[in-house]
């Protein structure tokens, strides 16, 4: 069985702006000030408590409050709308054009299950997908490579590639021995050249091309 699995955020959806929208409501609520959409990708990547730590010390809170404030985040990401949310250009189309050809798909994301279900069904994506892998869906987050492979197991799938936007999934990928595609227009930190990767793009209609290259060779 072949299957392509797929982070979520800045690879299939640029959803920075609601997770903007999410954290900034929260500081508004502990009366601190807000932070530039530019801070706030710079934490995103490992999860949401991690994002929110990450907050918590760049405006020096008290940590003592973490469990209530990484809730209040949770809960509010998890009720709003995705109005703020993009697709990103030909993504679905090349969803569309995998499922057709017969692929299996799956999403391993560090977002926790309820917000990338939620997404997902606001974009009108969950039908894609048969496996959805969230960042408390596992014991562990990525880059540890156990949810990206309990992602191919409940896939069923032999042969995998994992399409990503970060070091964080490219460490995965190179920790699960699975073959890395590198959507370059996401949330990445680092030079192209500096993230492990076996295929590149930046334009999803490259990618069906990709992958059909991949499992055929």
């Amino acid at each position: 069985m072949k299957a392509v699995i797929f982070d979520l955020d800045g690879t299939l959806v640029h959803s920075l702006p609601d997770i903007h929208a999410a954290v900034n409501q929260m500081l508004t609520n502990e009366r601190q000030a807000q932070l530039g959409m530019a801070t706030v990708q710079s934490f995103v990547g490992n999860g949401l408590p991690k994002l929110v730590e990450r907050v918590m010390a760049r405006q020096a809170m008290d940590m003592a409050q973490f469990d209530r404030i990484a809730a209040d985040v949770l809960g509010i990401y998890q009720t709003a709308t995705a109005d703020l949310s993009q697709p990103y250009l030909g993504m679905e189309e090349a969803l569309k054009v995998l499922q057709a050809a017969g692929y299996k798909m799956g999403v391993c994301s560090n977002k926790p299950h309820g917000p990338a279900i939620h997404l997902l069904m606001q974009m009108g994506l969950d039908g894609y997908f048969d496996v959805v892998i969230g960042g408390d869906s596992t014991k562990a987050r990525k880059p540890d490579p156990f949810p990206l492979q309990e992602t191919v197991r409940a896939l069923g799938a032999d042969q995998v590639m994992y399409v990503g936007d970060s070091e964080i999934d490219a460490d995965t990928a190179v920790a699960a021995s699975v073959t890395f595609a590198l959507f370059t227009e996401g949330y990445r930190k680092r030079a192209v050249v500096d993230i492990p990767h076996q295929y590149a793009f930046a334009n999803f209609a490259q990618l069906p091309d990709i992958v059909s290259g991949y499992f055929q060779s």
